[in-house]
């Protein structure tokens, strides 16, 4: 680890005061959450096991057409009611406490930033704990589907579908448009344990126009070069060292 870019890091912190984060699923793995695209991600691992591919699985199409298959699919893979939040979720909840964090922005469905006691936190691409009917639009509990047989039902007959983005699907306005702001108006950009290789996701950080955008995950990314900090290391080995 170069200590030099550790010191950095935390001196940009010290000096901001509007920091927004945007993180992926590399946050997630400190957590023991598998992400989706590395060699040893959910993609790789099921996509020998199953008839079809996992990223069609997770389409608003596969759901509506094949939703048996999907909610097996759903519920081995996407099952996280147990799993707690890591130092890189509880570094994030200091920085709140300090009132330095104004908001973070995710492309994670587990939660794990609202468990860890975040509170201005935008679900881009939705979350395992909001479910509703789609016929009489009953909201449900994530224990409910995932302790479900089969289908998840509701009362009505309708059937409950997570409010997870799929492929195939928009992203929330609210939170899209609530997290463009938030991101225009910072003086700091941490992005986090993301690819940003998913679209239109990636591309929210262009609105960015503050002093500091720092990138930190394991693997290069495209957006690199725009950075004026780029660390590639583990989360842990980083966010262990800060205060």
């Amino acid at each position: 680890m170069n200590m030099d870019k550790i010191e950095q890091l935390q001196k940009m912190i010290d000096e901001s005061n509007n920091i927004v984060v945007f993180s992926g699923a590399g946050v997630s793995t400190e957590s023991g959450i598998k992400d989706f695209r590395s060699d040893d991600g959910l993609y790789n691992i099921l996509k020998d096991k199953y008839q079809y591919q996992p990223e069609y699985m997770l389409s608003s199409a596969f759901f509506y057409k094949n939703t048996l298959e999907f909610y097996k699919f759903y519920k081995e893979t996407f099952n996280c009611l147990n799993v707690k939040p890591n130092l890189v979720h509880n570094y994030f909840k200091l920085l709140e406490d300090k009132s330095k964090l104004k908001a973070i922005i995710t492309q994670n469905i587990d939660g794990l930033h609202t468990k860890a006691g975040c509170h201005n936190v935008y679900e881009i691409h939705g979350t395992i704990y909001k479910n509703y009917c789609n016929l009489c639009n009953h909201s449900f509990t994530a224990d409910y589907v995932f302790n479900s047989n089969g289908i998840p039902r509701c009362k009505c007959g309708g059937i409950v579908k997570p409010s997870v983005v799929l492929y195939g699907e928009m992203l929330p306005s609210k939170e899209y448009n609530s997290s463009l702001l938030v991101i225009n108006k910072a003086d700091m950009l941490i992005v986090v344990g993301t690819s940003l290789t998913v679209y239109p996701a990636c591309e929210m950080i262009n609105v960015f126009h503050g002093k500091y955008l720092v990138i930190i995950n394991k693997d290069k990314t495209q957006y690199d070069n725009k950075a004026n900090l780029v660390i590639h290391d583990k989360l842990g080995n980083v966010f262990d060292k800060l205060k």
